[in-house]
């Protein structure tokens, strides 16, 4: 079954709640987890799944996408036929090459979609990290016959002030035929979040999208499943897994925190599921005698002689002796120098701190520096 399924990952979507943690690179490109971006977790979820024929579209900030992915080897996607393709904006007559929505960058791959030979299509956001194959969804959605399924979790956390990507279910007395769609809502009535993720009938989607184009409309989920829910049966498949919502630098910091209580972080890095990534090889992270470690993620390639509590530490991070790092993230070759002090911080690629620093956020407003900086 799983042969009949192909997947369509969305990234291109700009989110300017993620302030300086996109500037440069696309969601999907955001480092997560000590050692992987957001994208490889959707994408093992596809080829745990058996799905080989994958297409990626991509508009803005995506060189860091790319140069990660590459041809696709470490997730089995280098092949003659099918495998990962990355799908750029390209202008033509009909296509601008810049996205309005969602909806112009379906319309502008259409003839990827066509060519795939496979009958269903899985289409995935990139900004939601969770650790599972497709396999019972696609069931689901051919043994009710259902024209759309949508993937959910319940998740009663709500942020007002950060709504970018919020979809809501709300269901009939069965429990899963979907009844109405709250898209955004201020004040929502149903705790069911959509996980990015929709299974639909190839030659419906194609449709569904020629339609909404050819009346100008830019957005899929409020321009078609908003309006299309009363005419088509749309089923809910509940997830009820570990979920991660990388839509704002708030929540990219609490999800990332949780990866440090253990039923989070084995849920999500289920060795029944492997998440790949792209290999790197490095040496092993190297303790100093005067280190103190307790609570913390770590990659390869760190030199720790400081202190660091609760945190996540990515490749190569340097701490020396006498800094200090608390309830922090630091993502690859930052550097934190003798005396230096952290606490609620999240510092991007390549940045150095100064020995004498103190750099201290809250909880809900951590500090955030951008790549290369020396602070």
């Amino acid at each position: 079954m799983n042969q009949q399924a192909f997947g369509l990952i969305f990234t291109g979507e700009a989110n300017p709640f993620m302030r300086d943690l996109t500037l440069s690179r696309a969601v999907g490109a955001l480092p997560f987890g000590g050692r992987y971006r957001c994208i490889d977790f959707v994408l093992s979820n596809l080829v745990n799944t058996g799905i080989r024929n994958v297409g990626l579209i991509v508009q803005k900030n995506y060189h860091s996408l790319m140069d990660h992915l590459g041809t696709g080897k470490e997730w089995d996607l280098n092949r003659k036929r099918d495998g990962l393709f990355i799908l750029p904006p390209y202008s033509t007559k009909d296509n601008t090459g810049l996205y309005r929505g969602d909806t112009d960058a379906f319309h502008s791959v259409m003839q990827y979609i066509r060519r795939s030979s496979q009958r269903y299509l899985i289409l995935c956001g990139s900004h939601t990290v969770f650790n599972t194959t497709f396999d019972a969804i696609l069931e689901q959605h051919i043994a009710t016959g259902a024209d759309i399924t949508l993937m959910y979790n319940e998740d009663p956390r709500f942020f007002p002030e950060e709504q970018n990507r919020d979809l809501r279910l709300l269901f009939g007395d069965d429990g899963m035929t979907v009844e109405s769609l709250e898209w955004n809502p201020r004040n929502p009535r149903s705790n069911f979040r959509s996980c990015e993720v929709t299974v639909i009938d190839k030659d419906l989607f194609e449709d569904l999208v020629e339609e909404s184009y050819s009346r100008g409309s830019v957005d899929f989920v409020r321009d078609v499943l908003l309006q299309q829910v009363k005419n088509l049966k749309i089923m809910g498949w509940r997830y009820d897994g570990y979920v991660a919502r990388i839509d704002s630098v708030n929540t990219y910091f609490m999800h990332s925190m949780e990866l440090l209580d253990a039923p989070e972080a084995q849920d999500l890095y289920s060795m029944a599921h492997p998440i790949y990534t792209k290999v790197k090889d490095e040496i092993s992270s190297k303790y100093g005698e005067t280190a103190r470690v307790r609570n913390a993620v770590m990659a390869d390639g760190c030199l720790i002689d400081g202190t660091v509590e609760n945190s996540i530490l990515f490749r190569g991070v340097t701490v020396e002796r006498g800094a200090v790092v608390k309830n922090s993230i630091l993502m690859q070759g930052v550097t934190v120098r003798s005396g230096a002090s952290l606490d609620h911080v999240i510092l991007d690629k390549n940045v150095t701190v100064n020995g004498g620093r103190q750099l201290t956020g809250y909880d809900g407003i951590p500090l955030v520096f951008r790549k290369n900086l020396t602070v």
